[in-house]
């Protein structure tokens, strides 16, 4: 029996059961119960890791989702300001990655130093708590932004070691159906959250104790999200015998072309990708007006589309390759920022964003498999480190030429030229998929 049908693994599963539900796993007249067997099947590691995301996901919709309406609203924060909302936590993840890197690379059970970086960074939400206490309401913004920068510091170790833990778990023949499957119910989970705050909070805008409250919860969440990490069963990624210790960094990464070629490429999409993101907070806010209740239906309606579509994108990636998929959604995500200037009518604004969920669920899917796909597995660590040092760079630059460029001409051409961007950089994938899609992976 192959490993994709391991139901003896079930210790409730007799072996005549188990043979049973193979056939009728291969039935093709029974989908319905298909679908229920492949969730037996899902490892032990599989289902922890889906509630250790479901736990992060409300806590990040509890927090990060409002922190620039809270910034305006609350804290009277300026254009450049809410711009180093986006652009600290890249800036800290840049000088952090090789620290983090050396500790992963040194670290014999990752889950533990993950677990403890989650703890720390969640505790960041308790200081945002007490800041508006602060007698000097000129410096709340930037006491704020600083929070929000060490935040980040234990961030980078949990991010890094959580992709280094998860692709040591998953098997190539489960990841692109257990990410999308994970995708899908962390959005499900992340929409009826939002939706919960939205309706909650709808007149709560300027109420400085409504975010205290959100503020704190998503504490609490943060402990179950550590706990819940702590429950992975990192022994079967475990190396057995004495511990070797690694080098910093393995140059021989570069000799890879195909992973080359994914690195330029995902550089480029992302710094065009994120350059509009403190545009879109400034516009929502300032621009359209858009209360907690608007910034909550944003969000729904794009998760929404989501929860709907990541099997689609899971499905035309299997057919044809996760590259040429990407480029389809990366045109999409070109569409966004142009649509979205077009009219401030919050009801369109919804639709718009609404419809950007599509195109994003494709990309949350298709841009990490792809990182896995082209990173040789023998220094896969050192090319996720690599990805992750090149994309903070990015990351940080990006929003501050997005401020730059709304400061210089206005927030329509701003959006214009961002547009112009991503569609730039799914035209640069479209050129790695001409190279290499079709090329064996082995091969490159």
């Amino acid at each position: 029996m192959s490993d994709k049908f391991n139901l003896l693994s079930l210790n409730f599963v007799s072996q005549r059961t188990c043979f049973l539900l193979q056939q009728v796993y291969n039935s093709k007249r029974i989908i319905n119960l298909r679908i229920y067997v492949v969730n037996l099947m899902r490892s032990y590691n599989e289902k922890i890791s889906i509630y250790n995301g479901m736990a992060s996901t409300v806590a990040m919709n509890f927090s990060n989702n409002f922190f620039p309406i809270f910034a305006i609203t609350i804290l009277s924060a300026t254009n450049y300001q809410v711009g180093l909302i986006s652009s600290l936590p890249p800036l800290m993840a840049l000088l952090m990655t090789i620290p983090a890197a050396i500790l992963l690379n040194r670290a014999h059970e990752h889950k533990r130093l993950v677990a403890m970086s989650i703890l720390l960074a969640r505790l960041m939400f308790m200081l945002i708590v007490v800041l508006v206490y602060l007698p000097s309401e000129s410096m709340q913004a930037w006491v704020f932004l600083a929070i929000i920068a060490l935040m980040s510091v234990p961030n980078t170790l949990a991010n890094m070691g959580w992709q280094t833990l998860i692709s040591g778990m998953i098997s190539d023949s489960r990841r692109g159906a257990f990410f999308s499957d994970r995708n899908r119910l962390l959005t499900m989970v992340g929409l009826v959250s939002t939706l919960t705050v939205g309706i909650v909070m709808k007149d709560a805008s300027n109420n400085v104790a409504a975010y205290q409250i959100l503020f704190a919860i998503a504490f609490g969440f943060g402990l179950l999200e550590a706990f819940l990490l702590m429950k992975h069963d990192e022994e079967t990624t475990r190396v057995e015998g004495p511990v070797v210790r690694k080098k910093l960094m393995d140059w021989s990464i570069f000799k890879h072309s195909g992973y080359v070629s994914f690195l330029v490429a995902a550089l480029f999409f992302n710094f065009a990708w994120q350059m509009a993101w403190g545009i879109f907070n400034i516009y929502h806010v300032r621009v359209v007006g858009a209360t907690i209740f608007w910034i909550s239906m944003f969000s729904v309606g794009n998760m929404l589309m989501q929860i709907l579509t990541f099997p689609l994108w899971k499905k035309w990636a299997e057919r044809q390759s996760n590259v040429r998929v990407f480029v389809w959604a990366a045109i999409g995500m070109a569409s966004t920022p142009f649509l979205t200037v077009l009219s401030t009518n919050l009801y369109y604004l919804t639709v718009v964003q609404t419809i950007s969920g599509f195109f994003l669920s494709g990309v949350v899917l298709l841009l990490f498999n792809l990182l896995l796909e082209q990173s040789p597995e023998s220094s896969r660590t050192y090319c996720i480190t690599t990805y992750n040092v090149l994309l903070a760079f990015a990351a940080f630059l990006a929003p501050q030429v997005g401020i730059w460029m709304l400061n210089a001409w206005g927030v329509e051409i701003a959006m214009y030229l961002n547009s112009g961007l991503r569609l730039l950089s799914a035209a640069v994938f479209f050129a790695v998929y001409v190279r290499y899609g079709r090329v064996p992976k082995e091969l490159l």
